[in-house]
């Protein structure tokens, strides 16, 4: 990653192009899109909302953990919950419920004595 920022950070054109196919090779597996660090958004900040206009999705890092994706609006494949929710049923990765209603209903409702989790092991083993 460390490459691509100064990389980034050069120039914009083909050199840039270059620099953007070796981060999307580098991040495949994981990240979809372009990556960048905190600093570096903060400096070419006009630059990457351009392209985010353009339809790209920016990752933020910062000390080599995404902590943020900015899409543009009303473009992001999680609109809402419900869109994703059918998305993962369609991929096969979530099943739909076989009953409707819910399924904790006919569960016990379990209350816990008062006190701290470390007192109500304790009296359990009686130890207390």
């Amino acid at each position: 990653m460390g490459r691509y920022s100064q990389c980034d950070a050069r120039v914009s054109g083909q050199e840039s192009v270059a620099c953007l196919s070796f981060a999307l090779e580098a991040t495949s597996g994981y990240i979809s899109g372009v990556e960048t660090g905190i600093r570096n958004l903060k400096d070419h900040l006009s630059r990457y909302i351009r392209r985010i206009e353009a339809g790209e999705r920016i990752s933020v890092t910062a000390h080599g953990r995404v902590v943020a994706e900015l899409v543009p609006p009303g473009g992001g494949r999680h609109a809402s919950p419900g869109n994703r929710w059918d998305e993962l049923i369609a991929a096969g990765i979530l099943h739909p419920p076989v009953e409707a209603g819910d399924p904790f209903e006919d569960w016990p409702d379990i209350r816990l004595p008062p006190g701290t989790a470390a007192e109500l092991i304790d009296r359990d083993r009686g130890e207390a």
